[in-house]
C-alpha cells in the first residue's frame, strides 16, 4: 500500500493540439512487442509467486490512491493475493496496491524501492523497462510460491 511519487500534472498542449496529442498517444503507446514483454513479465511474476500481479496504465483522477484501490477491488480474483501497479503517465504518479495476503510477502518498503527503480526508467524514457524491472523486483521480495506437502 505504497505512495511512491505523485507531482503535479502539466501538458504542454494547446486547446488546438490537444485532440491530436490525445489521438496518437493512444495509438502508438505500446507496440505489439512491448505488450508481449509486459504481459510475459505479470505471467511470471504471478507464476512464481503464487499472487496475481494487474497493471492499470491510465489516468487516476484526482484522488489517484482512491482509484487505484478501486481498481484492485475489482480487479478479479481473490483481492486479498493481489498487486496491482496502476500508473498515471501524465499525471506522473505511480501506485502500488496490495491485498492482505500480499502485503504480509510484499512489504511497503520493497514496494516503494521498486518504485523508485521504476521512476528512474521513467525519467529515461524506458516505460516499458521500468514496469517490467519494477514487477521482478516486487515478484523476487514475494518470492517463490511455496506448495504444501500433503504426506
Amino acid at each position: 500500500m505504497t505512495r511512491a511519487l505523485e507531482a503535479q500534472p502539466h501538458d504542454t498542449a494547446t486547446e488546438e493540439t490537444a485532440p491530436t496529442v490525445h489521438e496518437e498517444a493512444l495509438d502508438s503507446i505500446f507496440t505489439w512487442h512491448e505488450l508481449a514483454r509486459l504481459d510475459e513479465a505479470l505471467t511470471m511474476a504471478s507464476r512464481e509467486t503464487g499472487l496475481r500481479f494487474t497493471l492499470y496504465i491510465g489516468d487516476l483522477g484526482t484522488r489517484t490512491r482512491l482509484r487505484a484501490e478501486e481498481l484492485h477491488a475489482t480487479s478479479g480474483a481473490d483481492p486479498s493475493n493481489s498487486v496491482l501497479l496502476a500508473l498515471s503517465p501524465g499525471q506522473r504518479v505511480v501506485e502500488v496496491v496490495t491485498g492482505a495476503a500480499a502485503a504480509r510477502r510484499l512489504p511497503d518498503r520493497a514496494c516503494a524501492l521498486a518504485v523508485l527503480s521504476m521512476t528512474t526508467s521513467f525519467a529515461g524514457g524506458d516505460l516499458v523497462g521500468g514496469i517490467i524491472n519494477g514487477l521482478r523486483q516486487m515478484s523476487d521480495q514475494a518470492g517463490r510460491l511455496r506448495h504444501r506437502s500433503t504426506y
